[in-house]
C-alpha cells in the first residue's frame, strides 16, 4: 500500500484532470494549475478562462475547468480532513454529493488520501474485471464498485486497484488485448471465449 498523502482536495482536482487523458497530460495540467494559482481558493475565485488555460494540456479544459471550480465552490473552506474518521459509506456519500463527483473520484480520494478501503473502478479496472468475470456482463459502474469492495475485503485495496489498472494498461488493453502473453488467460472466461470463436 502506498502511504496516504492526506491531501483530499489535491486528489479531487487531480482525479478530475485525469478523466479522458493519460497520466502525463494530467500531470502537466495539474502542475500548470498549481504554478498559476497559489491556493485552491484562488482557483475557485479565478476567471474561468484562466483556469481553462492553465489545464489545457490535460484536454477537455472547457469541461474540466468549470467542474473543478464548482467542486471548490461547493467545498468553500472545507478541507475534507474529517472524512478520514467517518464511516466509509458516509465519506463516500459526502464526496458523491459534490458537483460532478462520482464513485470513482470518491474512491480515489478515500483510498489515496486516507488509505480507506475503497477501490476505484476506472475504465481499465472495469474492462479487466469484466473480462475476468469479476462483474456480471455489462455491470454498471456502481455495481462494479460494490463488487470490487466485496472482492477486496480483507486484502489491500490499493494493490487490487493498481494490479488491475496495470494489467489493463499493459496486457488486457481495449482494442488488441495480448491474451497470448497474459498470465491470467487460463482463468479468463473472455480469453477462453475468444479462443473458441
Amino acid at each position: 500500500m502506498s502511504e496516504p498523502h492526506h491531501a483530499p482536495i489535491d486528489e479531487l482536482v487531480l482525479t478530475v484532470l485525469s478523466q479522458n487523458t493519460n497520466d502525463r497530460n494530467r500531470d502537466v495540467a495539474y502542475a500548470r494549475l498549481r504554478e498559476r494559482f497559489h491556493s485552491w481558493a484562488e482557483v475557485r475565485e479565478a476567471a474561468l478562462e484562466d483556469v481553462e488555460e492553465a489545464i489545457r494540456p490535460g484536454g477537455l479544459a472547457v469541461t474540466k475547468a468549470p467542474r473543478i471550480q464548482d467542486i471548490l465552490r461547493a467545498l468553500g473552506e472545507d478541507d475534507l480532513s474529517r472524512l478520514e474518521h467517518e464511516p466509509l459509506s458516509a465519506a463516500r456519500d459526502e464526496l458523491c454529493a459534490l458537483p460532478g463527483v462520482g464513485r470513482k473520484t470518491a474512491a480515489c480520494v478515500l483510498l489515496f488520501s486516507y488509505g480507506l478501503p475503497d477501490v476505484p473502478v476506472d475504465t481499465h479496472v472495469h474492462r479487466v474485471g469484466s473480462r475476468l468475470g469479476l462483474f456480471r456482463p455489462n455491470a454498471p459502474l456502481d455495481e462494479a464498485h460494490d463488487e470490487m469492495l466485496r472482492l477486496a475485503r480483507g486484502s489491500d485495496p490499493y494493490e487490487a486497484h493498481t494490479a488491475l489498472l496495470r494489467h489493463g494498461r499493459r496486457t488486457c488493453v481495449a482494442r488488441a488485448p495480448r491474451c497470448g502473453e497474459c498470465p491470467l488467460r487460463s482463468i479468463c472466461p473472455w480469453a477462453r471465449e475468444r479462443r473458441g470463436a
